[in-house]
């Protein structure tokens, strides 16, 4: 329940991995607030999450039927 629930702020944070989901655990654990400086940890990968558009699936019926 912790580890989902560190795993979602991390998403909303815009940094997934192991470290990011790790200092959230252990913040939550403790009963503070996260501190997670994205600057402080250059190797976490970044997210980019969008809404899928109409458009994208057109192009991918495109490509299908070449």
């Amino acid at each position: 329940e912790v580890v989902a629930a560190a795993v979602t702020d991390a998403i909303h944070l815009g940094a997934i991995g192991y470290d990011a989901v790790r200092q959230i655990v252990l913040a939550r654990i403790e009963r503070r607030p996260p501190r997670l400086d994205l600057t402080a940890y250059p190797w976490l990968p970044g997210t980019e999450v969008r809404m899928t558009r109409a458009a994208d699936y057109t192009t991918l019926l495109q490509e299908r039927v070449a």
